[in-house]
């Protein structure tokens, strides 16, 4: 097996950054800690051509960290809406107080500091320090494993604490001191452009002279795939009431567990359920799954007209929702693709 040269691979991806990285995106200009962070976090298992329009509207809405928090829950995660994984939004104002209250509302330029908020992994915080504040640090987000994994083809899944540590020594080994924040930009872009998952643009590569998996044609087999494990499924029913302005009745779920802070329908494990709640006047919507992480959601909508909103007891936590009308709060996915669905009826 080649023995991997550290400044030569350094110096191909900094040469081929040059000519060929993004240097324009929303984040990269005016650049600050707090736009860093930001985009980080968002990137997080989202693509960038997703991640744009959601940046350039939350910037808008929360300039700063001290207006992110401000702002209540509601507001945050209307503005994530439609992004996924909400833990991210949830953490996000989590670690946007703690900067306030603990760090003066300046983001900390050390490991140490900025792994305790809310959020912020060993990655991420590397990032920061890298992008924001350019001083030396590594980064191992998805897109510098699969590099690394397909460069030395390193066997294993990457989520598998031994192959990580491996990846992060590898990664180490190859990040320079020098010219570090063109360097974590450089292997971002590498991942995101040209190495990528299913149809890697190996030709284009600046290190394809060098790569194990290449010369070996294994490419695909790169990063090894996660285990499969067989996802349970699990079935709800959804009540969808709507009044006679077209409202719709949506619920707060808790502030922990599946969807948590999100408005939502009200759950049921049986029609019947329903049936002995509303009556049996009801439009059946349509099954459709959603998938989580560990199992799948049959869901099953149950849509009740004519509702009088005077007559359904109502919370803090329950809102009569016009889908037409923007309000700030958050929506889970299953929601906005009900609300498509209504569109039909």
């Amino acid at each position: 097996m080649k023995k991997i040269m550290t400044t030569h691979f350094s110096k191909q991806v900094l040469d081929w950054y040059e000519i060929h990285g993004r240097k324009d995106l929303p984040w990269q200009l005016n650049k600050t800690p707090y736009r860093v962070w930001l985009s980080e976090i968002m990137l997080q298992q989202t693509q960038v051509v997703t991640v744009i329009n959601y940046f350039k509207r939350f910037v808008h809405t929360f300039p700063d960290v001290e207006s992110l928090a401000k702002a209540s829950e509601d507001e945050v995660l209307h503005l994530w809406t439609g992004l996924g994984y909400y833990a991210r939004a949830r953490n996000l104002h989590k670690c946007a107080k703690a900067v306030m209250s603990d760090f003066g509302g300046k983001f900390p330029d050390n490991q140490t500091d900025l792994e305790s908020l809310s959020g912020i992994g060993r990655s991420t915080a590397a990032a920061i320090i890298s992008l924001a504040f350019e001083k030396p640090a590594t980064i191992l987000d998805g897109n510098v494993k699969r590099v690394l994994t397909r460069y030395k083809m390193v066997e294993g899944w990457p989520g598998n604490k031994k192959v990580e540590n491996e990846l992060w020594e590898l990664a180490e080994n190859l990040t320079p001191k020098t010219d570090n924040a063109e360097y974590t930009q450089a292997m971002m872009d590498l991942g995101a452009t040209l190495c990528k998952r299913s149809k890697p643009r190996c030709e284009e590569c600046p290190v394809k002279q060098d790569c194990f998996a290449r010369l070996e044609s294994r490419q695909k087999e790169f990063p090894n795939s996660k285990p499969k494990k067989d996802k349970p499924t699990k079935s709800t029913f959804m009540l969808i009431q709507l009044d006679k302005l077209g409202r719709i009745r949506l619920i707060k779920r808790p502030s922990k567990g599946i969807w948590a802070g999100l408005y939502s329908f009200p759950e049921y494990e049986k029609i019947d359920d329903i049936e002995k709640l509303m009556g049996s006047d009801n439009h059946k919507l349509g099954s459709f799954k959603h998938t989580f992480s560990h199992y799948h959601l049959q869901v099953h909508p149950v849509v009740v007209k004519g509702c009088d909103s005077n007559e359904v007891r109502s919370d803090d936590n329950e809102i009569w929702y016009h889908p037409e009308v923007t309000e700030e709060i958050g929506l889970n996915a299953v929601v906005l693709k009900v609300f498509k669905k209504l569109k039909d009826i």
